[in-house]
């Protein structure tokens, strides 16, 4: 008799399965299920309508490239929030995954704090962002 795992994972569930070889003959022995939560990090901008060209390049050509060249912030999304928007701004939500809190506060301390500095400095401070940080609870 041998016993042994197969673990899958499909998006945010893992499933484990113990079998079981007796002979010619597999057994299934139990299945377990284990939900996986990923962080979302998020940042609104809030841009003069100006400068928002420029930003969605700046976001795309800089934060996102080398955010995703260090790999450990996963699936940028930039968006444009409709709900915010009036004649003199507009209004973009920056959105990556990441295993968890302490892999974010790496890459902010390693990376972030130094896009932060660079949008600043580019825009003179006429760019302001707040970050909020969020936990997946289910996923199609």
């Amino acid at each position: 008799t041998s016993i042994f795992s197969i673990s899958l994972n499909l998006g945010l569930t893992n499933y484990r399965y113990l079998l079981r070889i007796r002979g010619k003959n597999l057994y299934l022995c139990g299945k377990f299920t284990e939900l996986r939560f990923m962080i979302v990090y998020n940042t609104t901008y809030t841009t003069p309508v100006e400068d928002a060209r420029n930003f969605v390049i700046w976001a795309n050509e800089s934060f996102i490239a080398s955010t995703a060249q260090d790999g450990r912030l996963t699936h940028p999304r930039l968006l444009r929030i409709l709900s915010h928007k009036d004649e003199h701004t507009e209004c973009f939500s920056l959105q990556f995954d990441v295993k968890d809190t302490a892999t974010l506060h790496q890459w902010f301390v390693s990376q972030g704090k130094a896009l932060n500095d660079d949008l600043n400095r580019l825009f003179d401070g006429r760019i302001i962002g707040f970050s909020t940080i969020m936990e997946t609870i289910t996923e199609d």
